[in-house]
């Protein structure tokens, strides 16, 4: 049972199931904003672009049951925008972090340092010599 507790514990103290419980949590956050601006944003632009159909109304009675067909079709509709959706805010994403990458900051060579002038009279001494021969 020792054995199973310890390697119970360096499971889950690995930066592997940390970094996956984070992303699960912001992805969480993620799909509450998504949702948001799906059922609270476009959903009824949408709405009001068709006519305000409503399509979880529609059934089929069967025998006794009743096939709520609509609600399928209105499951459909909201998953086809949430994925456009989330395909339309990875396009924003990878754009803005593709110019980052496209851009890397390099560092400003600094100025050399300025020639001591012993050294400049020396220089200029040293190529009338060469210039002589």
């Amino acid at each position: 049972m020792k054995k199973f507790i310890s390697e119970f514990k360096e499971f889950i103290s690995k930066g592997d199931v940390m970094s996956m419980a984070v992303g699960i949590i912001i992805g969480g956050a993620f799909t509450a904003i998504v949702n948001s601006l799906v059922g609270d944003v476009i959903t009824p632009l949408l709405g009001i672009i068709i006519g305000g159909i409503d399509f979880t109304g529609i059934k089929i009675t069967v025998g006794g049951a009743e096939l709520m067909v609509g609600n399928f079709i209105q499951a459909i509709i909201v998953f086809l925008l949430t994925a456009l959706v989330i395909f339309w805010m990875m396009k924003v994403f990878n754009r803005v972090f593709a110019k980052k990458k496209a851009e890397p900051e390099v560092p400003a060579e600094p100025e050399p340092a300025p020639v001591p002038e012993d050294v400049q009279l020396l220089r200029e001494i040293r190529d009338l010599l060469q210039a002589g021969r």
